[in-house]
């Protein structure tokens, strides 16, 4: 069956309503003439009968009825289709995927239900990693947009700031330098420090700061892949660690950590939306951007005051 068009079946529905040829005409802005030509296209197109000629005018017979009842389903998903893509086109709907680095979980989930929230027709998928896989999915075109402290360097990104985000080095409350002020990068030689995995963020940051001062692994037997493994490790008194401020400010607030006076810190970066630079957003993805440079600050956690220091520059 080919040249059914949505006006034929259209007409379908409002002659059904309308019970006469002339009331569906009038319904339809036409002249008689031309929806009885309209009716005979119909019914050459789908190859029978659809209507009962009768003194007063047309009718559905039992095949027009069932025509009908399947054109209104069909007139009902065009609407359906013509409002999706309107939501796609403005933003409120249609599909997106928000990459967030592993850190960023202490605020991410937060700033996304609330876009959620304004963008109810939306589906959304979020997904957490390191930084270099972050920085893969953004690269792939798996995720459009990606929240992160710092940008890759080996493909073209676009970066908006969301907020400051200060690193701290933690400790037990019972460690030797708890509570001493000023300490020297040199005090800390010899310390046990807690490493995250190769690959995030924190880990570049704290090899870039820490720098030539000689410095030992605890042998924890285990990879600390994540700022919740490190905050227990610290916690037990198995070292000492360098993290970001937003992970840690329950912990420093009831007394289980503290953050240690050490000269040069915190350091304090960026947190970025980030999108390629070479490829098209999505109505979706521009709206998500947009809602998180201008809100996504109220989001981030709010850590105890540190003294701060002059940040270095970005590690390459």
């Amino acid at each position: 069956m080919r040249g059914v068009s949505l006006d034929q079946l259209r007409t379908l529905r409002v002659i059904g309503e309308a019970g006469s040829l002339v009331a569906a005409a009038a319904a339809l802005h036409m002249t008689p003439a031309a929806l009885t030509a309209r009716v005979k296209g119909l019914e050459e197109a789908v190859g029978m009968p659809l209507f009962i000629r009768a003194p007063g005018g047309l009718r559905l017979n039992a095949s027009g009825e069932i025509a009908r009842a399947h054109a209104i389903e069909v007139e009902r998903a065009m609407l359906d289709f013509a409002e999706a893509m309107n939501d796609v086109r403005t933003g409120k709907g249609g599909r997106l995927c928000v990459g967030a680095v592993s850190t960023a979980k202490y605020f991410a989930p937060r700033l996304i239900a609330a876009f959620i929230g304004s963008h109810p027709k939306l589906e959304l998928r979020f997904l957490i990693g390191n930084r270099d896989e972050t920085a893969a999915l953004l690269k792939s075109g798996d995720v459009e947009i990606a929240l992160a402290g710092r940008p890759p360097t080996d493909f073209p990104v676009e970066k908006a700031a969301i907020g400051p985000h200060p690193y701290v080095m933690i400790a037990p409350p019972s460690h030797r330098l708890a509570g001493v002020p000023h300490i020297k990068r040199s005090e800390l030689a010899g310390e046990a420090f807690l490493f995250r995995e190769a690959g995030s963020g924190t880990r570049s940051l704290f090899e870039y700061f820490i720098g030539d001062t000689e410095i030992r692994q605890a042998q924890l037997g285990i990879e600390l892949g994540s700022n919740e493994t490190i905050k227990q490790a610290v916690m037990a008194g198995l070292g000492i660690a360098l993290i970001s401020a937003h992970t840690i400010a329950a912990e420093i607030a009831d007394g289980r950590l503290v953050a240690l006076d050490v000269d040069g810190l915190p350091i304090v970066r960026q947190w970025y939306v980030l999108h390629r630079t070479d490829r098209i957003l999505t109505p979706a993805a521009r709206a998500f951007r947009e809602f998180a440079k201008l809100r996504g600050g109220a989001f981030l956690p709010h850590p105890p005051s540190f003294r701060t220091a002059e940040p270095p520059p970005q590690p390459s």
